[in-house]
């Protein structure tokens, strides 16, 4: 039988404010990273490479574990598994921020990401928890939470930047220490322990195992390329690697009595649209932003706090675009605002196009900003498809699903863009943008095919 908690429900908004605090420490440490990439460089000796492994084992991590997160949300109860990701989160920062090396600041960025794994679906499950069978109510909560995140992405290289011009480069992790306290404290006050779902068997141990391969074995063969290039037989053998590990994952899951991926959500068909959404946003956002930043900072000449201030309207128009779909969603249903996001956000992309250096910071932001603003109405009604389509009881691992396709999406992102900046961060830019362009208008499709009305 189902443990179920008999407290008193929480009113929605200390919930709501609670759960999104999660997810802001989360995406802070997406984007806070990318501004204090070149004094990092500076301080431990590290190339192109090295850097983009500063940013991806903080992903790769965050996404190769969220499914066995989310599934111990869903057996130990969210809010437990909220908690004690944010007390590894917090630690692993203090680690970071110690950090004598690169390689192990690497290390220490990869263990941020477990904790990051194992908060994220946990704080949507909790969420989810609190609003129940109200629709309307979930896509208000959903828009605020995003809009969360959506600052906390955005806002990254502007505090950054403001802190690694004051303070060092290590001040970005030290910041989080103060944040993740707080929230642990507000969560044992203010959020109510969520039913506990009985699965059979333990913990999908084999399919964790090739899900770490797989995304390890193509993310590597990504970023090794750019310096190697693609006929290197290391490429290869990493892109082997990554294959024969997603065949074998494929295997596992599709005769795992419990499952880490349970493919079977797939043939939901909202779920499996939503889900395709999440991967194209992740990969052209996250990959973009980590070209923007040495973009700003080589190209134009700007230092980190300069350019954490060029990014501050990016933030702005984000987290008005996140509250706005949540209400057109709440209001209309999910399909036109994700279909018109999208579209709206290639448009951005593509406006992107003959970027140079004498292209004025005016311009760059009048392109720049339907990026934003087209990502930020299309997420909410993104994340609400996906919680809406499972029972609430699996909801974690739904939030985990949804949450681990758009961080590896992310990772692969950050190396492909990377790779293409490499040589020429102007060409880069460009071609990252033709590409991202044409994946946004395929997702626009992709959820007017997939999606009901309402």
């Amino acid at each position: 039988m189902p443990v179920v908690a008999t407290d008193r429900p929480r009113p929605l908004v200390l919930v709501t404010a609670t759960t999104s605090l999660g997810f802001l420490v989360v995406q802070l440490d997406v984007s806070i990273v990318n501004v204090a990439l070149v004094r990092i460089g500076h301080a431990l000796h590290g190339g192109m490479a090295g850097l983009q492994w500063v940013v991806d084992a903080y992903t790769l991590a965050f996404a190769t574990f969220l499914l066995s997160a989310g599934a111990l949300g869903d057996r130990l109860g969210a809010r437990r598994v909220f908690v004690l990701g944010l007390g590894v989160f917090g630690a692993a920062s203090l680690a970071c921020a110690l950090a004598p090396s690169l390689p192990l600041l690497v290390a220490a960025r990869t263990v941020q990401g477990l904790g990051a794994a194992l908060l994220m679906p946990c704080s949507l499950a909790v969420l989810n928890h609190a609003c129940g069978d109200d629709a309307p109510a979930r896509a208000r909560a959903l828009g605020l939470w995003t809009a969360a995140g959506g600052v906390a992405l955005s806002a990254g290289p502007l505090v950054g930047g403001l802190l690694i011009g004051r303070y060092g480069w290590a001040s970005i992790f030290y910041i989080n220490l103060p944040l993740c306290l707080l929230g642990m404290a507000m969560a044992w006050r203010w959020l109510d322990e969520t039913p506990r779902h009985r699965h059979e068997g333990g913990l999908d141990l084999a399919g964790q195992l090739c899900a770490v391969a797989m995304l390890l074995g193509a993310t590597s063969a990504v970023i090794e390329a750019g310096d190697m290039g693609w006929h290197a037989p290391r490429v290869w053998c990493l892109l082997a690697l990554g294959a024969l590990a997603g065949l074998a994952f494929l295997r596992i899951e599709s005769r795992s009595r419990a499952p880490m991926l349970p493919l079977g959500l797939f043939r939901q068909r909202a779920f499996a649209a939503a889900t395709a959404v999440g991967l194209v946003v992740n990969f052209a956002l996250y990959g973009t932003i980590f070209v923007l930043s040495p973009y700003f900072q080589r190209v134009r000449g700007y230092s980190p706090s300069a350019t954490g201030l060029a990014f501050l309207p990016f933030m702005v128009a984000v987290t008005v675009a996140n509250v706005a779909g949540s209400r057109l969603a709440a209001r209309i249903g999910p399909r036109w605002p994700m279909a018109v996001g999208l579209l709206l956000g290639a448009t951005g992309f593509a406006l992107l196009l003959g970027t140079d250096a004498g292209t004025g910071y005016a311009a760059l932001m009048a392109r720049l900003l339907l990026i934003p603003i087209g990502v930020g109405v299309a997420v909410p009604s993104m994340t609400a498809t996906v919680l809406s389509s499972v029972p609430r009881t699996r909801s974690a691992l739904a939030a985990g699903v949804l949450n681990t396709v758009r961080q590896a999406a992310g990772a692969v992102g950050v190396a492909a863009f990377g790779a293409l900046a490499g040589d020429s961060i102007l060409h880069g830019l460009c071609v990252a943008a033709l590409l991202s362009a044409g994946l946004l208008m395929l997702a626009a499709f992709t959820a007017m095919l997939g999606v009901r009305t309402a």
